[in-house]
């Protein structure tokens, strides 16, 4: 369809997002994105607010004959994951997002994308730009930092909006509905490090994995990917039954909403021990191969010797506590729904391991559908880190999305794909965490549905966007639009 990037421009999607691509975006690194949608809307002489957490709100008045139809709020968030290949030179900061074509894909460069969710920015400015698209009156919300705490939106004041219907773009599935999500929270358990000095005798070694596919920790969470942190604790472990080491760090994972794809831990051996460490990787790295070869069959671990300035290790205690906490801090799925067959219900991902100068911090996201089963999935937090004798710090907490069954702009959504298609389109919920739930709970009575283009591999450096479905998708979207004139409210 688009070979080359130039063409792609021209349609009105596709330029925005080549547009808000050249401005850095990562989440808490928002404001030169937010002030560009505000100039946006200054531009075109549209009503348009900034709140305190960037959160931007662009309204738009009805096209004629579409006066009477009730406001519709279409909502995404600007900010995106960062993540990138090692050895990649960009920095997030302040280098544009390179984008490029591979058949009907589109890319970037060795970094993630930020398709999630720069898709529903891109409508959104379309939609707001054309004169000729027919719409009700349009209350454009595009939030902050929903990446990391959904701090945008849980700042959102209910009174900047009066419009009862929401159209989320912040699915990844072209042809099916997103009716229900999973509320979240991000627990961190905090370890005190007790230093000491590593023997003269010793040198240090930096285990690394890497190789893992990653992936969304809720979307991708079924697919039983490795996920490096909890494979780190395994391969410490082991090695305590084998060889005398001290750990001076642990640094793994960048989000706690994406799976960690590479983990690193710095070990401090004794000469004599070096040939066992290697053939102790060397067994590790046969072990994975065989219970990820279907997963994640790139993965692998490596062995280098590091010269460092820096010569402390932990204590035998912080040691056994990092360790200890490495294999029993939860991760994956807890439990299935029982209504939605094949649907995740609760989880958790160990998502980030920090060494710091006086602490080691294992951060997680944990997800339910079930506000219950959330709970108890922090609970079992709570315990370890008493055990252990952590911290346990517990933030970002979201609600859960409930399935609406007398949604009526699911209704419009269902009537024309089967109007457009002569089938009914699937309905679905997803394990991840929609901004739909945070602001069902601010206006209540709010009919909320979420759409958007088929993307793949998100929050990872090979995040692409399916070309066709984004254009597919977006004519739905117009389409349903239209129809809202003609159904009864």
């Amino acid at each position: 369809m688009y070979k080359r990037l130039e063409d792609l421009i021209q349609h009105p999607v596709f330029y925005f997002f080549s547009e808000i691509s050249k401005i850095p975006r990562g989440s808490g690194n928002e404001k030169a994105i937010s002030d560009y949608l505000v100039h946006f809307a200054k531009e075109r002489h549209l009503e348009v607010k900034q709140d305190r957490a960037l959160n931007v709100i662009i309204k738009k008045a009805a096209s004629p004959g579409y006066e009477n139809i009730p406001t519709v709020i279409i909502q995404g968030h600007m900010d995106m994951v960062c993540e990138k290949n090692k050895g990649t030179v960009h920095d997030f900061e302040k280098d544009p997002i390179q984008l490029r074509i591979i058949e009907d894909m589109l890319y970037a460069t060795d970094t993630t994308l930020g398709a999630d969710n720069g898709v529903a920015v891109a409508y959104a400015l379309a939609l707001l730009d054309s004169k000729e698209i027919q719409h009700p009156s349009l209350e454009v919300i595009i939030t902050t930092e929903e990446e990391t705490t959904m701090g945008g939106a849980l700042a959102v004041d209910p009174s900047d909006l009066k419009g009862k219907i929401l159209i989320n773009i912040d699915s990844e599935e072209d042809h099916k509905l997103l009716v229900s999500s999973a509320g979240g929270i991000k627990t961190t358990q905090i370890l005190p490090i007790v230093w000491e000095e590593a023997p003269n005798n010793t040198a240090a070694y930096c285990i690394s994995i890497k190789g893992l596919k990653g992936g969304h920790s809720g979307i991708s969470i079924n697919k039983g990917r490795g996920n490096s942190n909890k494979i780190m604790g395994r391969i410490l472990s082991d090695l305590l039954s084998d060889l005398p080491y001290f750990l001076q760090q642990i640094n793994g994972g960048s989000a706690t909403n994406a799976i960690p794809r590479e983990t690193d831990a710095i070990i401090f051996v004794a000469g004599n021990s070096i040939k066992k460490l290697e053939a102790k990787i060397d067994e590790w790295n046969t072990i994975l191969q065989f219970e990820l070869k279907t997963s994640d069959p790139e993965v692998h671990i490596t062995l280098n010797n590091v010269e460092l300035e820096f010569t402390h290790v932990f204590s035998e205690e912080t040691k056994q506590k990092a360790i200890t906490s490495l294999m029993l801090i939860p991760n994956g799925i807890q439990s299935m729904s029982m209504d939605i067959e094949g649907l995740v219900e609760s989880s958790t991902n160990l998502g980030v391991i920090t060494t710091s100068e006086t602490e080691l911090h294992f951060a997680s996201d944990s997800r339910s559908s079930v506000k219950s089963l959330k709970e108890d999935i922090v609970k079992k937090a709570c315990l370890i880190a008493a055990i252990l004798g952590c911290e346990l710090v517990m933030e970002n907490d979201y609600p859960e999305w409930p399935y609406n069954p007398d949604s009526k702009i699911r209704q419009v959504f269902e009537k024309v794909f089967k109007d457009q298609h002569n089938k009914d389109i699937e309905i679905i919920a997803v394990h991840a965490g929609i901004e739909c739930g945070i602001l069902i709970d601010k206006i209540p009575g709010l009919d909320a549905i979420s759409i958007g283009p088929d993307m793949y591999n998100v929050h990872t450096p090979n995040e692409h966007l399916s070309i066709p479905s984004t254009i597919n998708n977006w004519e739905y979207f117009l389409s349903v639009l239209k129809e809202m004139k003609s159904f009864e409210w």
